[in-house]
């Protein structure tokens, strides 16, 4: 932490020269700090941070310091991919007119990164980024997966889609299935009732039975008179109507 004090202290050393003049409008305006100091200022922060990250004291100071909280976020992000920090090295700086722009570079164990600190005209930490530098062949293999993801998904998705649309065909036959189902459950319908022979045929039968003996007993006496028997076929019958009394007499 002693470490960190002094960085801290000595950027705001450097930094807070501004409250004790003033810019020049009429002339070109000029960051109140050189190169070197904004070379070192930087590449101390961020060894700072990333000290006190390994020290696992991230939280503690971010507490003490919350201007730096995005600082120590961008920096935390990107340690699994970076690894164990190496080496960190400011390389190139950028003197704007109310700002300045700090490259550093930071040597991982597993991937390289590059940092990016700005600070304002009053020396106070605008934004730090860090990018990881990942090797082209790694940016292949990475793109390469991500597009076999991603066309897998949509060929997994339009097959799943397809097998859907083919069952629609076993729809009929499951609904043909269940119909012959229901009726094989149904009840078999009652047999009809035999209706009965009314009494009035069973008469007309009796009455028949009584009206050919007549027919046949007026035959006989026909050919006991005249003495001619009657050949077959000889006599038809063409129509039969009831008589009251000499039917009944005969």
């Amino acid at each position: 932490m002693k470490k960190l004090l002094l960085v801290l202290g000595m950027t705001a050393c450097i930094f807070g020269m501004t409250a004790c003049g003033g810019i020049d409008e009429s002339a070109e305006p000029l960051l109140p700090y050189g190169e070197d100091e904004a070379l070192e200022a930087a590449q101390g922060l961020l060894e700072t941070i990333v000290q006190v990250i390994d020290q696992g004291q991230a939280k503690a100071f971010v507490q003490t310091y919350p201007d730096l909280a995005e600082a120590v976020g961008s920096v935390e992000g990107s340690r699994s991919e970076i690894g164990a920090v190496n080496s960190v090295q400011s390389t190139a700086v950028e003197m704007g007119i109310d700002e300045a722009s700090v490259t550093v570079s930071v040597d991982g164990e597993s991937h390289d990164a590059e940092a990016v600190v700005v600070y304002d005209s009053q020396g106070q930490l605008v934004s730090l980024t860090v990018s990881v530098i990942k090797p082209l062949s790694e940016l292949m293999t990475n793109a390469a997966l991500n597009t076999l993801l991603g066309m897998g998904t949509v060929f997994a998705v339009l097959i799943l889609i397809a097998w859907i649309i083919s069952l629609f065909k076993n729809i009929n036959k499951l609904q043909g299935a269940a119909g012959k189902k229901k009726q094989a459950e149904a009840p078999a319908p009652a047999p009809a009732p035999v209706p009965a022979v009314p009494a009035a045929e069973e008469e007309a039968a009796e009455d028949d039975g009584e009206l050919v003996a007549v027919i046949a007993a007026a035959v006989a006496a026909y050919e006991s008179e005249t003495g001619h028997a009657a050949e077959p076929g000889e006599f038809v019958v063409r129509s039969i109507r009831r008589r009251s009394g000499k039917w009944q007499r005969a």
